[in-house]
């Protein structure tokens, strides 16, 4: 994987387009002249603990004694149950969260910006070539600074492109993220059935 494929796949599961309403519907209750502020800060923690899980995130996998394969159907089964909603998104089973302030970590930097799927990538890809560490971090900075810019722009962006063209780029990350998910699983389960046949 290159630093921009890996930017590319970590700014679709970052879903910047698909956050756009969750962050106007958290921050509706917030004032216009904070909203900028509060966004570049839930950006900034965000973009901190995606950092932590990027160079961390290995050791705890050691220390569970989780194996690679297990790490990337992992991943796979994640970013193909976020994709799912993302094409299919339920009302009832909304990622939106009524905040009666102004919110602080949850749910913009987490779970919206640095959410499961995201965190699993990243173990991921650090952990298939952990030497190549500075690479990985260029791809999470580069996919951070495009999400964020997008989420910053949030408002206008939704005004210019209107619902319907959100849900619709929605839907489009979505498919690529199904098919993501889906050779991820399928690289996973073909590295446990190689690791079984050389231990006999």
């Amino acid at each position: 994987m290159t630093i921009f494929s890996a930017s590319i796949l970590l700014f679709m599961v970052m879903d910047p387009f698909g956050n756009i309403p969750f962050f106007i519907a958290a921050l509706k209750n917030v004032e216009d002249q904070r909203r900028q502020k509060v966004i570049i800060r839930e950006l900034l923690i965000a973009l901190f603990v995606m950092i932590i899980f990027l160079f961390f995130g290995q050791y705890f996998l050691n220390i569970l004694q989780i194996s690679e394969p297990a790490l990337t159907v992992t991943g796979g089964t994640i970013l193909f149950l976020i994709a799912i909603r993302m094409i299919f998104p339920s009302v009832k089973h909304s990622l939106a969260e009524e905040i009666p302030g102004e919110p602080f970590v949850v749910p913009l930097a987490i779970p919206y910006v640095a959410g499961p799927s995201t965190l699993a990538t990243l173990l991921l890809i650090m952990n298939r070539e952990p030497t190549q560490w500075l690479k990985w971090l260029g791809a999470l900075i580069g996919a951070w600074a495009a999400s964020g810019l997008i989420i910053s722009l949030s408002i206008p962006l939704s005004n210019i492109l209107g619902h319907r063209v959100m849900i619709a780029i929605e839907r489009l990350i979505g498919m690529v993220l199904i098919a993501i998910a889906i050779q991820m699983l399928m690289t996973g389960t073909g590295e446990f059935i190689l690791s079984i046949q050389s231990t006999l």
